[in-house]
């Protein structure tokens, strides 16, 4: 399924000529209509930088590794001028060089372009002494014709004779059906491809040349006598089209999201302005608001019904080939539905109180016009390092599961829960992300979607013991704070971890720690004080006792009810703070 609607999307694009693709040209050599040499005309703008490989041309195309396998009329200076990189290849070197002159001619043969017969009488007469080299040239860039201003390689003529020499060959009779199988793709009998001559890339950690999505490299993957690609026989054609259209797919920005090791790209079945990639990697405040209105709004434009397939795989590296993680198929009316509950799910109050808090993005982001990082949810639950947490040191399966969720609905594991908790015990806290992917976690298991737009910020009635502990430790980290303004380590970053996991072995410990502090305030800020007594006072009526232990599920809470909290106590700090500006 998978490979049927990567080839059929391909149709949708505008697709190099079979066996072409963009490959980047340094070099122009110039020829005149007899073969003569004019000049080499760099591509690159006149920036003769080491690392700037020349501007992107359409160009002919074939797989090759250690063997000598020319291309068509543009390739590196070692196939085109026998030009050799290192001395002692020198002889290897000529062998590539003369099969390049070889494919030439074949190429001038079959197709009687004037073009090309001038190549080849350049190459013919090529003598490497006598060729005057342009200043900064390797053997390693790659190099072309043009003859009085026309690049035989874009000729329509030249295009299809490489189509089929470099596809194996002509189409083979109809009658015969020796070498035939079934294409897996198409379903015709067709000449299967040994090896794809197109690659996949772009594909974090895996090989800069690209690697094969179809592929049998040891005999242990080998089934049925059959070997390389043959174990998933598919033509030529097709494996070239749904190759394309994955690089197509995951160059394009609004269609592709890496993530760490993974790299997830998305597609509809027809053309649609909808793009799920733009919305989970940068989802701006009102779009997602826009979003979440025209699912339960219940308005006459809402409720139109939009049937168009919509799909989303999941590509990883693994040596030389391509893994695929993860294949979705829905609708665009079930994705949009399916995203509106993403975002209501993970909505939480900022950790200043602010009520309009921004969306999380599916991975963390610079923001050009403020200059912040704005933290995704998939690297939350990895260690901060200088700063800033490493998306690449995300299991892969995270973020498989969340956009899991995020496209086709349902809950998120348990275990993503156990990694946040974890987290915030290893950083004696927690952070708004964070907060989010435990609440994400706990209401997801839940399909009322009343609950789900719960939790997202205090919650006064809440009587869980969990919570109300996780409350009860912000609410004493606030009476430290007041009493001894500046302190750089407060209780939160020694107890956290114990706080949230044990209750029982700390709270009373930390309650007549507080008393001190508090015969302080009521000294010296009797408002401070009133305010924080009555919160004790409120959280503490629903403790009777303290949990011993708290389980998994709980300890989530726990981080819920501190977080909520300590928002509200900065919402409230800021709102009295203005108050008494506005009163001078």
């Amino acid at each position: 399924m998978l490979l049927e609607e990567l080839r059929e999307y391909s149709g949708r694009l505008d697709l190099a000529p079979p066996m072409y693709q963009k490959s980047p040209i340094k070099w122009l050599i110039d020829l005149d209509a007899a073969g003569n040499m004019d000049n080499f005309v760099s591509t690159t703008a006149g920036q003769e930088l080491k690392k700037d490989r020349g501007k992107a041309f359409i160009a002919p195309h074939i797989g090759r590794s250690s063997g000598i396998r020319a291309k068509l009329l543009a390739d590196t200076g070692e196939y085109v001028l026998g030009l050799a990189r290192e001395k002692d290849k020198q002889a290897r070197v000529e062998e590539c060089h003369q099969a390049f002159v070889k494919q030439v001619r074949a190429c001038a043969m079959a197709t009687n372009e004037q073009t090309v017969k001038a190549v080849l009488k350049f190459l013919e007469r090529r003598n490497p002494s006598t060729l005057r080299l342009p200043d900064g040239f390797n053997a390693a860039d790659n190099l072309t014709f043009r003859v009085d201003g026309v690049l035989p390689i874009h000729l329509k003529s030249v295009q299809d004779y490489w189509a089929a020499v470099a596809a194996g060959g002509k189409e083979i009779d109809a009658q015969s059906t020796k070498d035939l199988l079934e294409c897996l793709i198409c379903g015709y009998l067709r000449k299967p491809v040994k090896r794809h001559q197109f690659k996949i890339k772009h594909i974090p950690g895996g090989q800069p040349s690209g690697m094969a999505l179809i592929s049998a490299n040891v005999p242990a993957f080998e089934s049925y006598g059959l070997e390389a690609s043959l174990i998933a026989p598919t033509c030529q054609d097709c494996g070239e089209r749904f190759t394309k259209a994955a690089n197509a797919l995951i160059e394009d920005e609004s269609t592709h999201i890496t993530v760490g090791p993974l790299v997830y790209v998305f597609w509809t079945k027809e053309e649609q302005a909808f793009s799920v990639a733009t919305l989970l990697s940068r989802p701006e405040s009102d779009e997602v608001r826009a979003l979440i209105n025209s699912i339960f709004s219940g308005t006459r434009g809402a409720t139109k019904i939009e049937t168009t397939p919509f799909y989303a795989t999941a590509f990883s590296a693994s040596g030389g080939r391509v893994v695929v993680r993860d294949w979705l198929e829905t609708t665009i009316a079930g994705a949009k539905a399916n995203l509106a509950r993403w975002f209501t799910l993970q909505s939480i109050i900022g950790e200043w109180g602010e009520p309009e808090a921004p969306p999380f993005p599916i991975r963390g982001y610079l923001r050009k016009e403020s200059k912040q990082w704005v933290e995704g949810l998939a690297e939350c639950i990895v260690p901060r390092i200088k700063q800033r947490r490493n998306v690449q040191d995300v299991n892969p399966n995270v973020p498989k599961v969340l956009l899991r969720m995020a496209l086709k609905g349902g809950s998120l594991p348990m275990w993503l829960l156990s990694q946040a908790v974890n987290r915030n015990r290893g950083e004696q806290g927690i952070t708004r992300s964070r907060a989010a992917m435990i609440k994400m976690v706990l209401l997801s298991q839940n399909s009322d979607f009343i609950l789900e737009e719960s939790m997202v910020k205090l919650d006064p009635d809440r009587k869980d013991p969990a919570y109300l502990c996780g409350r009860l430790l912000a609410v004493l980290e606030a009476i430290q704070r007041e009493a001894i303004p500046g302190a750089k380590a407060t209780i939160t970053d020694r107890f956290f971890g114990t706080a949230s996991s044990a209750p029982a072995s700390v709270f009373g410990r930390l309650i007549r720690g507080s008393q001190p502090h508090l015969g302080k305030l009521r000294k010296d800020r009797r408002g401070a004080y009133e305010a924080l007594e009555k919160r004790l006072e409120e959280i503490q009526v629903g403790l009777p006792s303290f949990p011993k232990t708290l389980t998994l599920e709980e300890q989530g809470l726990f981080g819920l009810g501190y977080y909520h909290q300590r928002a509200a106590d900065r919402a409230c700090a800021n709102v009295h703070k203005q108050a008494k500006e506005q009163e001078q």
